[in-house]
């Protein structure tokens, strides 16, 4: 198959035509095989999918250089002869209106997932699953961004995609792991309260759908349906006190009477409102001692575009 007409100058490690429309067209399902870095010879070769960009210059050691165009839907790519992989790197694009932005690129950056990980994941064993999976603000060689991952084993392609990259599932596709079924990237410069979602492409005639992040730490309110990046780190843990005592209440002599209580109807503020988690410490709990309970069993707490619903019924 022949090569894309550069409009600027032919270069020999260009890809095939199939290879570059798969990343435009947004089915490519091994995008870090064609996007970012990659050792040519003695030399290097740099690729971005940025279609929002008039031009875009790579910057090495605070120099500039101008990326060749390769598809008119803002395919580049920069062949440095004398670097040698892997090297850091910015982007400089000036986008079709005019402004100027600095990007790190996310496919400069192979998203960590240890094989102990991945096994237990695969496994189903994991017991810390959500340190694993969802959107995490990390840091990478001194990048700062997020780090997404899901699981879709059955998928073609998955992307993220959000506000970030005007929901364009073609922008960020992730990186898969076989032997686990999960797909994973670092996007730089994402902070907390960033909305996204997931974007599967399926093997089922190329049937493509956006998701919500089942593992999601914070989501918009309904009957919007993105989730949020949100840091479950920052909140300081003060229950040290009854964490020591609770092998003590919870042993096999101890005495148990649960109250199983759904918390969005047990009780209402002003008739219709909804009680905060703290307010309901406060009103809860005394309740169910004065009723004789020694435990208190929560109904599902997730919440459902129909607020009738308790998790488990139509």
């Amino acid at each position: 198959m022949k090569r894309l007409d550069n409009p600027m100058e032919e270069n020999p490690h260009s890809l095939l035509v199939s290879e570059i429309e798969a990343i435009v067209n947004g089915n490519h399902g091994d995008p870090f095989r064609v996007l970012g870095q990659h050792a040519v010879g003695d030399g290097t070769i740099i690729r971005v999918f940025m279609p929002q960009a008039a031009q875009v210059d790579v910057l090495v050691d605070g120099r500039r250089h101008p990326m060749q165009r390769q598809h008119w839907d803002g395919f580049f790519e920069l062949l440095l002869p004398a670097h040698q992989p892997p090297f850091p790197y910015q982007l400089f694009m000036v986008t079709s209106g005019g402004q100027e932005l600095l990007y790190e690129d996310p496919y400069a950056f192979l998203p960590a997932l240890s094989e102990f990980d991945e096994h237990l994941l695969a496994e189903g064993s994991h017991l810390q699953s959500y340190e694993q999976l969802g959107a995490h603000l990390t840091e990478i060689a001194g990048v700062s961004g997020v780090r997404f991952a899901v699981w879709a084993p059955n998928a073609q392609r998955v992307s993220v995609i959000g506000e970030f990259n005007n929901w364009d599932g073609r922008r960020h596709p992730m990186l898969f792991h076989h032997n686990s079924g999960i797909w994973t990237l670092f996007i730089p410069g994402l902070k907390e309260g960033a909305l996204y979602k997931y974007e599967l492409r399926t093997h089922y005639h190329e049937y493509t759908v956006a998701k919500s992040d089942p593992v999601a730490f914070a989501s918009q309110m309904r009957p919007n349906t993105a989730s949020m990046v949100w840091d479950i780190n920052k909140y300081q843990w003060q229950d040290e006190r009854w964490m020591n005592g609770r092998a003590q209440r919870q042993s096999l002599n101890a005495p148990l009477c649960a109250y199983e209580v759904h918390l969005g109807s047990w009780q209402r503020k002003n008739g219709w409102e909804w009680l905060t988690y703290r307010e309901l410490a406060d009103q809860l709990v005394p309740y169910a001692q004065r009723m004789g309970f020694t435990h208190i069993e929560l109904l599902p707490v997730l919440e459902h575009p129909f607020d009738g619903s308790w998790g488990y019924r139509g």
